[in-house]
């Protein structure tokens, strides 16, 4: 594979302000009462989207350190077709799906809104979009840069 240029830390202040954005929208969404395990769902399924190994590699590990059940990370593509998420979950994950493809969607549909309101509050709503946001910036970072993923132990 070509080696590439690494984006990450190139720019070093833009890197800085992104994991500060990145640590006070978790914190938010966190405050705002969601479960840190959806918001590793949102992560992980972006990253899927968008074909970014480093970051599948990392969320879905701290997924599991969560205490997150492997077989829901391996039917995550496929979460429709399952019952293993709540509704809480399919709608965070489908606004997430909706957003980071906003190209072919445009909007978020008006019914997609309509059951995140049900399940989410303002606080909550928000930090889900902006958890969407920087994930799918981090995305676009690493995606050109193709990073090595870490050295895990077994």
């Amino acid at each position: 594979m070509t080696q590439r240029i690494q984006t990450t830390m190139g720019i070093s202040k833009a890197f800085k302000a992104l994991v500060a954005m990145g640590q006070e929208v978790e914190k938010s969404g966190l405050d705002a009462g969601i479960d840190q395990i959806v918001l590793e769902l949102i992560k992980i399924r972006a990253s899927q989207l968008n074909a970014c190994a480093f970051c599948l590699d990392m969320h879905t590990r701290d997924s599991i350190k969560l205490g997150e059940d492997p077989r829901r990370l391996f039917l995550l593509d496929a979460w429709r077709e399952t019952d293993l998420f709540t509704e809480e979950e399919r709608v965070a994950l489908e606004m997430t799906e909706v957003l980071t493809r906003l190209a072919d969607t445009q909007d978020l549909p008006d019914e997609l809104y309509d059951r995140a309101m049900k399940v989410f509050n303002e606080p909550q709503y928000q930090a889900v979009v902006w958890l969407i946001v920087v994930i799918n910036a981090w995305n676009r970072v690493n995606v050109p840069g193709r990073p090595k993923l870490p050295k895990h132990e077994a």
